[in-house]
């Protein structure tokens, strides 16, 4: 998934200029991915986690063991929802979801340094000032929270991307099998959660 990821990111960089953005995000979830540090540890340089704690008590610890284990391999750390905490552990930014995107421009002038991505689902508006990247779910049938929605299959996802104000990386029911049929999508790169949990384990 890695060399699809960079591909996609090379793509996208000739059209946006988005060299900055990480090829790959690995997205946390306390449910399916109870060992995030352990994935984080095999990430390849280049590539981000988006820790996300959805509240629960152990949350500054792992977002310190995640910061550790992310500075030492070159791998960016952004803080689901929580710039208290993104700054607290010196994380590298904060993912948004779509219900808090009005928070992007704020966070974008006080710390101008983080890279501040956004989640966008089927029918969203691919707009939201302050934000570097978007990320739009799901293209492909998918599980967890997303397992109820439709895919919006690789022609929508095209479709969307291809309008959208910023880069956009492709997440949901995106794996090691369908992950090479991205290239050419208009993506600047792969998120998700097992997958790439399984993609990267021992």
């Amino acid at each position: 998934m890695w060399e699809v990821a960079c591909v996609l990111a090379r793509d996208a960089a000739k059209v946006s200029g988005a060299s900055a953005l990480p090829p790959l995000l690995f997205f946390t979830d306390p449910q399916r991915t109870p060992r995030p540090w352990d994935t984080a540890a095999r990430l390849p340089a280049g590539a981000a986690v988006v820790f996300r704690h959805f509240g629960q008590p152990d949350a500054r610890g792992t977002a310190l063991r995640l910061r550790e284990i992310t500075a030492g391999r070159g791998v960016r750390l952004l803080i689901g929802l929580d710039a208290d905490l993104a700054d607290a552990v010196g994380a590298d930014g904060v993912h948004l979801p779509e219900r808090a995107l009005d928070q992007a421009r704020e966070l974008s002038k006080a710390q101008p340094q983080w890279l501040i991505t956004g989640a966008a689902h089927a029918g969203s508006a691919l707009d939201a000032p302050g934000v570097h990247a978007r990320v739009l779910s799901p293209v492909f049938p998918a599980g967890g929270p997303s397992g109820a929605t439709p895919p919006l299959g690789l022609d929508r996802f095209s479709a969307l991307a291809e309008s959208a104000a910023c880069p956009v990386y492709a997440l949901g029911g995106v794996d090691a099998k369908n992950a090479r049929s991205l290239i050419g999508s208009g993506a600047c790169g792969i998120a998700g959660v097992s997958a790439i949990q399984a993609a990267f384990s021992a």
